[in-house]
């Protein structure tokens, strides 16, 4: 076994990709400098909202990438992603947008509020669990506190973090009710909202609001980003039943 093959993995990025988007601009450079500086490669494939719904869209990569770029074009085919990804244990990261779906996927999947709604993409909604944000947080930076004990702890290495934002839309009601079937949310910005969630049990299930995409210039990847790297890595040397 060559140490290529120990350090390689597939992975999905789901969205519809443009060059308008400037997270979408800097996932390319993100995998490269992972791969300089972990000795990780990451062969990513984009997958548009509207093939995600296939079946087998996910199924066989090692890591699924929810990315920013809401409204998506087909919001069935974003949630069949990533309800392959939750349930098939491949590791998962939402950002954004991908936050808010996940969100979402897990509301009506696992807690049975069939008519919960991202007001995004149904403004007249009867049961919005994504709603529009008080303040758009579109180009904002802000402080998001973390729990210690959790997946996003143990990946960013603190407790508190500075982190940047470009969207408009942020969870809103049933929180109570997502806690209660077993979605953690592990970090919070100072007013206490939901900024961070994670699934315990699954091998890697982490979704931001913010995107650690646009930290820095690109050249040196967020913790979050390097986590769900070697995440992926794990999934490709168990599916092969090999040693990392």
């Amino acid at each position: 076994m060559t140490n290529t093959a120990a350090r390689s993995a597939r992975l999905a990025l789901v969205g519809d990709r443009s060059p308008n988007v400037v997270s979408h601009t800097r996932i390319p450079l993100l995998l490269d400098a992972v791969a300089a500086r972990d000795r990780i490669i990451l062969d990513a494939y984009w997958i548009p909202s509207e093939e995600a719904g296939d079946e087998d869209a996910v199924r066989g990569f090692d890591a699924v990438w929810m990315v920013p770029g809401s409204p998506y074009r087909s919001e069935a085919g974003v949630l069949a992603a990533i309800r392959t990804a939750r349930v098939a244990g491949i590791p998962f990261l939402g950002t954004c947008g991908g936050f808010q779906h996940a969100l979402l996927e897990y509301a009506r999947d696992v807690c049975g509020l069939t008519r919960a709604a991202h007001a995004e993409n149904d403004p007249d909604a009867d049961d919005p669990l994504i709603e529009p944000l008080a303040c758009s947080l579109v180009g904002h930076e802000a402080v998001v506190h973390i729990e210690a004990g959790t997946l996003a702890q143990s990946v960013t290495g603190s407790e508190r973090t500075v982190e940047r934002y470009f969207c408009a839309y942020g969870p809103s009601r049933h929180l109570d009710t997502l806690r209660a079937h077993g979605l953690r949310f592990s970090g919070h910005d100072e007013d206490g909202h939901v900024r961070i969630a994670e699934l315990p049990g699954h091998p890697f299930f982490l979704a931001s609001l913010f995107q650690p995409e646009l930290s820095g210039d690109g050249s040196r990847p967020h913790p979050i980003v390097r986590a769900l790297a070697r995440a992926a890595v794990e999934h490709a040397a168990r599916s092969r039943g090999l040693s990392v």
